[in-house]
């Protein structure tokens, strides 16, 4: 099977802090992987170093066969490669859950309207909230919220999760 996403010794300091130790770790294409841990143990600095939000210090990161460059430089390449549902949504209050989801598709993929409303209702339809998309994020339960966020990554069709 194919190597979806490749770290090898990696390391992350904040300050004198260091909070990724040497971590390796290989994941195929297609496989479930879940992240875990105690709160501070560094979960969410490993995901953001593997979708190029985060530098890192030392050793390698490899996603979808582009080598994450430490100063950044590729960041874009990469974060369209992989979707991230954050822990806060940061779903854009002004704009209703249609809007939410088009935007980048729109913008970054190049879509047109119509395509990227199909494309987001396709996906709105799979995580059950079809009929909330004329509604603005505050309408919503943090529920609905998380599950337009999923949609709104789905909508950009990344390689990784």
């Amino acid at each position: 099977m194919e190597t979806c996403v490749n770290l090898n010794d990696l390391n992350k300091w904040f300050g004198s802090f260091q909070v990724l130790d040497s971590i390796n770790l290989s994941i195929s294409t297609g496989e479930k992987v879940v992240i875990c841990g105690p709160s501070g143990s560094g979960k969410s600095t490993l995901i953001r170093c593997v979708n190029a939000l985060e530098p890192f210090q030392s050793g390698s990161v490899t996603v979808c066969g582009i080598s994450v460059e430490k100063n950044g430089r590729n960041a874009t390449e990469i974060q369209r490669r992989v979707g991230m549902v954050f822990q806060q949504f940061n779903l854009f209050p002004h704009l209703s859950v249609l809007k939410n989801c088009t935007l980048a598709p729109c913008r970054v993929l190049g879509l047109s309207g119509d395509e990227a409303e199909s494309k987001a209702m396709h996906y709105l339809e799979r995580v059950r909230i079809p009929e909330q998309a004329s509604k603005y994020p505050a309408d919503l339960s943090g529920g609905q919220q998380q599950r337009v966020a999923i949609a709104r990554a789905l909508t950009m069709e990344p390689e990784l999760m």
